[in-house]
């Protein structure tokens, strides 16, 4: 053998080992890792930290975290972001024996640098393009930073407005709230995990928090299978589907058994019935707090009970870190239970391309260049308009009428930059906020003027500023007033009693309208609040929740005309807080309210109407929709098979505009009670003045099905009501079929 012929020889061999590892499978190169792993390595993978300390000064917890991770025994950080400390901190875990890349994770819920409308905000589009497209720009900018995962969407169905989580959620609708779940996973992971505009999204909370009794966080959760299978379970199956890397179980109990140790729930449905291949990670500390729920009485109960019932990850409880082991040793969990977890976790970072590139997501000049994308902002813009739901407009005053050259702008949130962006950011630089006064002066600069008085605080006790406030509306040709609450009045940890606007800012708004002028309302908020002095009394109301960085731009765009608003609620408003829960496929009773006035022994209040103040799907437009011309492709089907709804939708009006066409159903008689009417599909469709389009829906026959406790998912020979309409109470064409 000559000298090239050896030179070649050898550097095959050096990279034959590459070539081989490249043509294993995930699964190969996962189990060829588990094989070198002690249990105690493997033990390290299963915990979480919170990297706040490792980054910060010299103190005992950041010497053991430190410690820790150089040793194996950390198999995720979160809190830690930024190129620089990502690549620190997984340098020191790959001195660790193995070598195993940390994943680093996030709270990345409606944006990373560039803030999105709220969740709950951003549902109200109902478009499922715009949804994905923030959920992508947030993925890529968090991965430009060296995050690998985020714990987002959260896709809790929220009936209870007093729940200070339903900001980050999709709202009351099973249906909407699934669609809303596939569209933000698939705009966190992109088509394929790896690509490094792309993070890990995470399911959560698993299962049924949203129905926390009194709307209260961390409490307890008690229902029927039928309610968990029909209403809170789905949108998780939806995000499963779509292939999302990781679940996180909820804080609550289910029927007395908190979920993160909750086999039935994270063995048989999720890992089960569902085949989910991902892993789950335990909620913040939720391990250690079965004690004090009373479900474990110490932390080495607390482990055995999770591992055994599904949670792979602990976050910041420690109890694997101190429990597992000995566990394992004593024969009290089998290593199979380890090995399960450890395997899915591995098999994450591989796919990640982690072991292959540790520092793959940590590229300063890609940082850079994503942080400071331009078009990032018109996201933004274009998803803070669509997200606004224009409640009232009296007399068309909205759009801004040319005549209004002097507006007076009223109220505490006029100026508000921080509250804009909401609860759950990550970085709150205000300098990227455009306030609705900056976005008012710039929308009219050279044809309008404003004068700008506060009038009383969000959570003033005193009227002081009423004064000067009147006496500026009494100035003007039209009010504009900005109300709301802060934003640290919503989100977790935030439930309250009271969800009617807070402090005197009705009472401002009373006093301003007294003055006789014209006033447009505009509300920011997290949830769905009560102010029904207000609905009743002002011009105009628009709802602008919470819109992140582009708010004040996009208000302006709507309260111009320069945008036709086409939002609509994806939650119930409630007029009082004894109605709640409030939502609109409630089931019907023996004894309802046909007549509004007939109310004696029917199931009614004595001092409210049943109905909400303002109901799931309402929303104005500029413009007026006509529905017409319902049909259907057949009236008698049988079982297996599918029916096609048809019917025209005109923009009657005379601008452009948008409209959410919703599709509902009812199963008149069934073997049990069925909701009045339940949504089964929606579209967004764009018109012009005067156009027409065709709209086709299809009921399939899992559309059709319910669930019925100890027989599962069954249809039902029987008579069927389709409605189409603009909102759940505005329903505007029906017919029935008949299913065989």
């Amino acid at each position: 053998m000559n000298k090239i012929s050896s030179l070649i020889l050898l550097l095959f061999i050096g990279f034959a080992p590459k070539l081989n590892a490249q043509k294993k499978s995930i699964d190969q190169r996962v189990d060829s890792v588990l094989k070198l792993m002690t249990l105690k390595e493997k033990v390290g993978q299963l915990n979480q930290y919170s990297g706040r300390e490792v980054t910060g000064p010299t103190s005992d917890r950041k010497n053991y975290l430190l410690n820790d991770i150089k040793t194996g025994m950390v198999g995720s950080m979160l809190n830690v972001k930024g190129v620089k400390d990502t690549r620190e901190i997984q340098a020191i875990a790959l001195q660790s024996r193995l070598k195993i890349p940390l994943l680093f994770s996030l709270d990345v819920i409606h944006g990373y640098k560039t803030v999105f409308p709220i969740p709950l905000a951003e549902s109200a589009s109902w478009d499922m393009s715009a949804i994905r497209e923030t959920a992508h720009v947030a993925a890529e900018e968090a991965a430009a930073s060296g995050i690998h995962w985020t714990f987002a969407p959260m896709v809790d169905i929220a009936r209870d407005p007093r729940w200070g989580r339903v900001m980050e959620g999709a709202g009351e609708d099973t249906y909407l709230g699934s669609a809303i779940a596939k569209a933000r996973v698939l705009g966190f992971q992109g088509d394929k995990l790896g690509g490094v505009d792309a993070i890990m999204a995470c399911a959560k909370h698993f299962a049924a928090y949203g129905a926390a009794i009194a709307g209260r966080d961390y409490n307890p959760v008690d229902m029927s299978e039928q309610q968990l299978n029909e209403i809170y379970l789905p949108p998780f199956k939806a995000a499963a589907d779509a292939k999302v890397a990781t679940f996180m179980n909820s804080f609550n109990t289910l029927n007395g058994i908190p979920a993160t140790a909750n086999s039935y729930l994270q063995r048989d449905i999720l890992k089960g019935q569902w085949g989910y291949k991902g892993f789950v990670v335990s909620d913040w500390g939720s391990m250690r707090e079965m004690v004090p729920w009373g479900y474990a009485k110490n932390g080495n109960e607390a482990a055995q009970k999770a591992i055994l019932a599904g949670s792979d990850m602990d976050m910041e409880s420690e109890v694997y870190k101190k429990e597992l082991e000995s566990l394992v040793k004593s024969g009290k969990v089998d290593i199979k239970f380890v090995d399960d977890a450890v395997r899915r976790i591995l098999y994450k970072k591989f796919e990640l391309g982690l072991f292959d590139n540790p520092y793959k997501f940590s590229d300063e000049k890609r940082e850079a260049k994503v942080m400071n994308d331009p078009k990032h902002k018109e996201i933004a813009r274009s998803a803070a308009r669509k997200s606004i739901v224009l409640l009232k407009n009296e007399g068309n005053i909205l759009p801004l009428k040319q005549n209004f050259k002097n507006i007076a702008l009223i109220g505490p949130m006029v100026n508000a930059k921080r509250d804009q962006a909401g609860s759950w950011v990550v970085y709150a630089d205000t300098a990227n906020i455009t306030s609705v006064y900056d976005g008012l002066q710039t929308k009219f600069s050279n044809t309008t003027k404003f004068s700008y008085t506060q009038g009383t605080s969000v959570t003033d006790t005193s009227s002081a500023g009423f004064a000067a406030a009147i006496a500026n509306a009494k100035n003007a040709d039209a009010v504009i007033m900005v109300l709301g609450e802060t934003w640290d009045m919503s989100g977790e940890s935030k439930s309250r009693t009271d969800i009617s606007l807070p402090g005197r800012q009705e009472e401002l708004f009373n006093a301003v309208k007294a003055t006789g002028k014209p006033v447009i309302v505009v509300i920011m908020a997290g949830r769905p609040l009560i102010f029904n002095s207000i609905a009743d009394k002002a011009d105009a109301v628009v709802y602008a929740w919470f819109l992140g960085d582009e708010g004040g731009n996009a208000i302006a765009d709507v309260l111009s005309g320069d945008y036709n608003p086409s939002g609509k609620l994806p939650i119930s408003f409630p007029r009082n807080v004894g109605q709640i829960p409030i939502f609109y496929n409630h089931y019907n009773t023996g004894r309802p309210v046909t007549k509004p006035k007939d109310i004696t022994y029917k199931s009614a209040y004595i001092d409210s109407p049943n109905d909400p103040k303002f109901a799931f799907g309402y929303g104005l437009s500029y413009t007026n929709f006509t529905y017409s011309n319902l049909k259907l492709d057949k009236t008698a089907l049988q079982k297996g098979q599918t029916v096609k709804i048809s019917f025209t939708l005109t923009n009657s009006g005379k601008v452009a505009g948008e409209e959410v066409a919703q599709l509902y159903m009812q199963d008149k008689f069934a073997s049990i009670v069925r909701p009045v009417k339940e949504l089964k599909d929606f579209a967004k469709v764009k018109l012009n003045a005067g156009e027409s389009k065709t709209i086709t829906f299809e009921l399939t026959p899992e559309k059709l099905a319910f669930f019925k406790e100890k027989e599962g998912w069954i249809t039902e020979s029987g008579d069927f009501k389709v409605m189409v309409g603009g909102s759940s109470d505005s329903i505007k064409l029906e017919t029935s079929f008949e299913l065989k």
